[in-house]
């Protein structure tokens, strides 16, 4: 193996889109417990935006490099893992590069005949999906998801899990293609955000169980208006506001939860246990051929810069894919 490889690094330490570069830096070399992958491909999220930006710092000795999700083949092995295994790994940072060093555990195999690309689309969203949805928000099946932001990453594939998980989703979008778009990813009711009411909607087709919001304090009363007794609003990012106005006897009235988590400062075995549940309940689905990751566009690693520039954009149905 080479001792050097390139990496995606922020020119003065923070900055816009093109202030990502590619350098040339050394191999990481794993530790104990750690697997060494050579990255065929890692996914653009969100959160890499808010890192360049300065906004959102990694964790304690996680790799100052951006990419918190990869696929490809193991180079060195630790436990299940030999070399040559294809797999994808849920990362705390160094996914934009050639090589990057991850806790064993933290890695599943490839689930069906995925390629590379839409591989490394799934541990960022799955997880962050998985754990909100399904363990904070308790959905079950024959209740009601309403997803903010249904074309997003997180969106489409929140769709995809919930319907294989049985339930019913009403998703929102801003603008009538991105409305349609989301009733051809498979939700049962989309809503033009820009132009019609989701709480009305929602309410006129028997309110939601869970809200998936990544909006924040700009839908929280409609959020509550949409809500069943006993449901349960989920926060994952708040790009409309992060400080809410809580109107207590509603939420009384209502037996409201209101929670919400972030991923990546979670503690190593609390992502191997969310790992192994992943892989216990999703992973059939995608065997299954019920939940497949929708790409919206691939950049070379070298055109990290554009990918991120595509990705504040807005306009993307899906995930955005860097491949080394």
């Amino acid at each position: 193996m080479p001792q050097t490889m390139t990496a995606i690094a922020i020119e003065g330490g923070k900055g816009p889109a093109d202030a990502l570069r590619p350098e040339t830096v050394t191999r990481p070399e794993p530790g104990p417990g750690q697997i060494l992958i050579r990255v065929r491909a890692a996914g653009v999220n969100r959160p890499d935006l808010l890192q360049r930006l300065g906004y959102y710092p990694p964790p304690p000795g996680a790799p100052a490099t951006l990419g918190l999700e990869v696929a490809g083949e193991v180079a060195t092995g630790s436990g299940r893992w030999r070399a040559g295994d294809k797999v994808c790994a849920l990362l705390g940072g160094g996914g934009y590069a050639q090589y990057a060093v991850v806790d064993a555990r933290h890695a599943l195999p490839i689930p069906g005949d995925l390629d590379f690309a839409h591989a490394a689309a799934l541990p960022e969203t799955v997880f962050t999906v998985f754990a909100n949805v399904f363990e904070h928000g308790a959905l079950k099946p024959g209740e009601t998801l309403l997803i903010h932001g249904g074309t997003s990453g997180i969106g489409t594939t929140a769709i995809a899990m919930a319907k294989a998980h049985g339930a019913r989703v009403i998703a929102t979008g801003r603008g009538a293609e991105k409305k349609a778009q989301a009733l051809a990813l498979g939700a049962d009711i989309a809503v033009d955000a820009k132009t019609e009411d989701f709480a009305a909607v929602a309410r006129a087709a028997g309110g939601v169980d869970v809200v998936l919001d990544m909006v924040g304090a700009s839908y929280f009363d409609r959020n509550l208006d949409a809500l069943n007794p006993g449901g349960r609003i989920i926060y994952i990012a708040a790009l409309a506001g992060p400080v809410l106005e809580v109107p207590v006897m509603k939420i009384m009235q209502k037996r409201a939860v209101i929670t919400g988590s972030t991923l990546r400062p979670r503690p190593a075995d609390e992502k191997a246990r969310l790992a192994s549940e992943v892989e216990r309940v999703v992973w059939p689905w995608i065997a299954a051929g019920q939940l497949k990751p929708v790409i919206d566009a691939t950049f070379p690693l070298g055109e990290a810069a554009k990918a991120h520039a595509h990705l504040e954009a807005g306009e993307h149905v899906g995930k955005v894919v860097l491949l080394p």
